[in-house]
């Protein structure tokens, strides 16, 4: 069992999938409960990989691995670190927590609908724990389709423009990525005489600076575009404006850490020079700045509640790079830490927003005003999310994001002063929509009748909120899972990083601090 649990966990969404297809489409109610029960249990089934995974240990655990095309040295290779086992818990608990959300908010072609969200949470997971380069763009090509559907066939009025924004832009970025894979494969042949996709393999080669600087830039893009990195963001907010709750819940909560993910697992280790060329840090921190401030001011303008929080995710993903990027262990470990924070308090504000708007059908911030009078239970959850999302003390947010600007003041320290006003706008914006939809007189008499919030929809909630706390006042067991896999990015791209003690660990990197030499 434990050798193959990996593989339970990626092929249950999948299983629920095939017996779903022999479900009569007419049976609404049914093919929901399923649904749901799929999504849970394949939740529960990923339960086993926390309590089994064994912290302080390097390289991946529950890794199997079996032939799948010789010829092309392609396998079928999973297994996971502690990053990749945090975003798989991730994934898990959110597809779950989405799946639960669209309970009456889909009425037509259910049964398509929950297909399509089976298939994406087993994408998603594949990304996450794939081994072989091979496998893992199958998976991250697969995510594209469903994704594509749930915007394009469920979504709002400007749905086709936004799902086929959506696909060529992600589908572009990926093509490119695919050339970098295929540069690797034949440099790994040239020099070794063995064809083969396994990363663990591919490491092993050796490239000029000038060759691997291209092959970063091919898998910036792709990346990037996921992410969305500046100035990559803007088919972002016509995707979530456009797709159900529950595709913008997924959407933001795991499909945008893949980009992420790919930097950590694949540019920085398979491309170290180039990881570490002076010029590339300094574009990808000044990319990652502009992001987070540019996303905080354009949410301060927006009248539509569900775009302002799209946006919002340019600019706390671009906290997320930026720590990445800093090149130093509190850097990437808080990265990995908001990138679940910003899964658990992003996927909750969207599903704060699909509670009203199932309730009003409008997300105009100025048709709003006073709920809290009408909606207690409502204002008090979307409360949590927004503080958990400003980075409030004791609330996960904020955790994530001190580290990062620990991280970042390390390597220099204009990019803190720079990313610290992302954290003031980021409260301006999020306290003035809470203000101006909660508080107050109630504006609009068709508010007035709002039935507050039943208890399916209080209980999508608790696990986020209960998460949310957990990270915030505890968050020392994540950052004992997350040591191991970051100190082995860290010392593959800056080599005898740790050798020197902790006076050489707290020594910025000469090439990218502020005031040149010392």
């Amino acid at each position: 069992m434990d050798q193959h649990l990996l593989s339970i966990v990626l092929l249950t969404p999948l299983a629920g999938l095939l017996v779903l297809l022999f479900l009569p489409s007419k049976s609404k109610n049914l093919i929901r409960i399923w649904a749901n029960l799929v999504a849970f249990a394949g939740f529960l089934v990923s339960l086993p990989l926390v309590s089994r995974f064994q912290v302080g240990v390097p390289g991946f655990q529950f890794e199997e691995r079996f032939d799948w095309i010789p010829s092309l040295g392609a396998h079928y290779h999973i297994g996971m670190d502690g990053i990749s086992l945090l975003l798989v818990m991730l994934t898990t608990l959110m597809g779950f927590v989405a799946i639960l959300c669209s309970w009456s908010a889909v009425q037509d072609r259910t049964k398509e609908y929950y297909a399509m969200f089976l298939l994406l949470q087993t994408g998603m997971i594949g990304v996450f724990v794939a081994l072989d380069f091979f496998l893992f763009y199958i998976f991250w090509e697969l995510v594209l389709v469903p994704m594509y559907f749930i915007i394009g066939v469920w979504g709002g009025p400007r749905k086709l423009y936004a799902a086929i924004k959506f696909f060529l832009y992600t589908l572009a970025g990926s093509v490119l990525m695919l050339l970098g894979i295929l540069t690797l494969y034949f440099q790994h042949f040239h020099q070794f005489g063995t064809y083969t996709f396994e990363i663990s393999e591919l490491m092993k080669t050796t490239m000029p600076l000038g060759l691997q600087q291209w092959v970063f830039w091919a898998f910036f893009l792709g990346f990037a575009i996921k992410v969305p990195m500046f100035p990559f963001h803007t088919w972002l907010p016509d995707a979530h404006v456009e797709a159900p709750t529950a595709g913008s819940v997924i959407l933001a909560a795991v499909l945008l850490k893949m980009g992420t993910y790919g930097f950590l697992r694949f540019s920085l280790p398979l491309l170290p020079k180039a990881s570490m060329d002076q010029t590339i840090v300094q574009i990808l921190a000044v990319l990652s700045i502009i992001g987070i401030i540019y996303g905080a001011l354009v949410c301060m303008m927006q009248k539509d509640w569900k775009k302002l929080i799209a946006y919002s995710s340019v600019s706390h993903l671009g906290f997320c790079t930026l720590g990445i990027f800093s090149m130093n262990p509190n850097g990437i470990a808080g990265s990995v830490l908001q990138q679940i924070n910003h899964g658990i308090s992003t996927g909750m504000l969207f599903m704060v927003i699909g509670v009203i708007y199932e309730r009003r059908h409008t997300r105009e911030i100025s048709e709003y005003g006073g709920l809290a009078h009408v909606m207690p239970k409502f204002a008090v959850i979307f409360a949590i999310a927004m503080l958990s999302s400003v980075g409030l003390p004791l609330l996960n947010g904020f955790v994530g994001e001190f580290t990062i600007l620990m991280g970042a003041f390390e390597a220099n320290r204009i990019w803190a002063a720079f990313a610290v006003t992302g954290v003031i706008l980021g409260a301006a914006y999020l306290l003035w929509l809470y203000q101006r939809t909660m508080l107050g007189q109630v504006t609009n008499g068709k508010n007035l009748v709002i039935p507050d919030m039943n208890f399916r929809e209080i209980a999508m909630f608790v696990p986020l909120i209960a998460w949310a706390i957990w990270i915030g006042v505890y968050p020392k067991p994540y950052f004992d899972i997350l040591r191991q896999p970051v100190s082995e990015i860290v010392e593959r791209v800056r080599p005898g990083y740790y050798s020197g003690g902790v006076q050489n660990a707290a020594i910025p990197l000469p090439s990218v601090r502020a005031g040149g030499a010392r």
